[in-house]
């Protein structure tokens, strides 16, 4: 279930993803690919890192983060085989275009990541918004059912003539005037 604190978190991490998407497109109208390869692999995985967040799963690594996100969602179905090889191709990316000096990312290749990176924000965010969703149903329905038997209990104290709240009050009104 999703407390406050999480759900703060979840929203922190999932606006990161989305800015780190917005300066990947930025960065492709000053030629910036290497830059803009960076951008969005760290819009994919931030939105991951706020998927996994609702789960309580936190990791020091990225290959921790993406080992889990594999075994959570992907090989029980919950995404489709597509987010593993968009998150796997920009971490490849990722990685050649930060730490190879011989590897030069081309502007499709960044168009490309950038398109899989908005699919994968899109479906990570229904997903969120969709649990989310559970939580505050899940939540009135607690509700409901308290006040349901907060009722029962009132009606049954009454049929069996306890007192009231007020009777109470009342009593000790009268217990304070002797």
């Amino acid at each position: 279930m999703l407390d406050e604190l999480m759900r703060i978190g979840v929203e922190l991490r999932f606006e990161k993803a989305r800015k780190c998407l917005q300066a990947a497109e930025a960065m492709i109208a000053i030629e910036a690919f290497a830059d803009s390869a960076n951008r969005s692999y760290y819009s994919i995985f931030h939105a991951m890192q706020a998927l996994l967040t609702t789960g309580g799963f936190s990791s020091k690594t990225h290959s921790g983060s993406i080992a889990e996100f594999r075994k959570k969602y992907i090989k029980t179905g919950i995404f489709p085989k597509q987010y593993s090889d968009i998150l796997r191709d920009a971490f490849q990316v990722r990685n050649k275009s930060d730490y190879d000096i011989y590897y030069i990312v081309v502007k499709s290749e960044v168009v490309q990541q950038i398109e899989n990176a908005k699919i994968f924000l899109s479906g990570i965010e229904t997903y969120i918004k969709a649990l989310m969703d559970i939580v505050d149903y899940e939540k009135t329905q607690a509700k409901l059912t308290l006040m349901s038997e907060i009722a029962k209990g009132e009606k049954a104290g009454r049929e069996n003539g306890w007192l009231t709240i007020e009777e109470v009050e009342f009593g000790d009104s009268l217990q304070n005037e002797d």
